[in-house]
């Protein structure tokens, strides 16, 4: 979605390489996305399951 749309950006980050974050954001698993620090998703969806879970209320994805 980042390619797509200018609006939007996103990085990746090795969670071996970059502790701090991974403790942050508490992972536990990859693939994991955070969106705008309240929105969480573990794991590989496929595409019309993810976007279903980036666009719930904040909060509500797991």
């Amino acid at each position: 979605m980042a390619y797509a749309n200018p609006h939007i950006t996103a990085d990746a980050v090795d969670a071996q390489e970059f502790m701090e974050l991974t403790r942050r954001y508490r992972v536990t698993g990859v693939p994991k996305t955070v969106i705008n620090d309240s929105i969480e998703i573990l794991g590989g969806l496929p595409e019309a399951d993810f976007i279903a879970a980036a666009l719930q209320p904040e909060g509500d994805a797991s």
